[in-house]
């Protein structure tokens, strides 16, 4: 009997070990199932990791897109600068004085039942300029200087590239009053929006009638009114 129970006893405590040992297989199993979500967590599965992988992507995006030139800082510098190009080639400053050669030339034609004087203005700057409006027109007389009365025509704006030219006309009567009427010893022309003015040679007829003072005989036209020739 002492026998019998000492193999029982063993027999006990044989299946005692055997089962601790399988709720320590158990308990390992059990445990070593968290332990894949750290390694997860360390490559980005946790709240600091994740805003890092998130901004390593969109920086990397960034990068390419700026790379390629089709997006981003690449596509927006360009568009920048061809907004710049085209706004300055839009708004080309005023034509001065100084930038323009300014002529006169005898534009009366046969027939016509007043005389015509084509004035010249041509940029020979560097640099596009525009003009537009009247310039200023006075002839210089014997009796003093007298002022051309503007025709009110619409003034067309004009950009002159460099080398390029625009005209205007100058309209007066014919002395046929059989006496010596006034003579003009000059011609002054101011361009539009300028104060420096040019003196010219007076190129038309060398007298014009006397007037009872009324009004100017002469008229002029806006820039852009007259072509090459009259």
């Amino acid at each position: 009997m002492r026998v019998q129970k000492l193999t029982f006893a063993a027999l006990a405590i044989a299946a005692g070990l055997t089962l601790t040992a399988c709720q320590s297989d158990d308990d390992g199993k059990g445990q070593s199932a968290p332990s894949s979500p750290p390694s997860v967590s360390s490559s980005g599965g946790g709240p600091g990791s994740d805003s890092s992988g998130a901004g390593g992507s969109d920086q990397g995006g960034g990068k390419d897109s700026a790379g390629k030139g089709s997006g981003g800082q690449g596509s927006g510098g360009q568009g920048a600068a061809a907004g710049t190009g085209s706004k300055e080639s839009g708004k080309a400053a005023k034509c001065r004085t100084d930038e323009l050669q300014i002529t006169a030339k005898d534009g009366t034609i046969d027939g016509d039942s007043d005389g015509t004087v084509v004035v010249e203005l041509k940029n020979r700057g560097g640099r596009s300029c525009a003009i537009s409006g009247y310039a200023g027109v006075d002839l210089k007389t014997n009796a003093g200087s007298l002022s051309a009365k503007r025709t009110g025509e619409q003034a067309p704006s004009t950009v002159l590239k460099a080398g390029q030219s625009t005209f205007f006309g100058i309209n007066y009567p014919f002395n046929k009053s059989g006496g010596s009427g006034i003579r003009v010893t000059g011609l002054l022309v101011t361009p539009p929006s300028e104060t420096k003015t040019v003196s010219l040679p007076w190129p038309g007829a060398a007298t014009l009638p006397i007037t009872d003072g009324s009004g100017s005989p002469v008229k002029v036209g806006p820039i852009g009114s007259a072509g090459q020739g009259g």
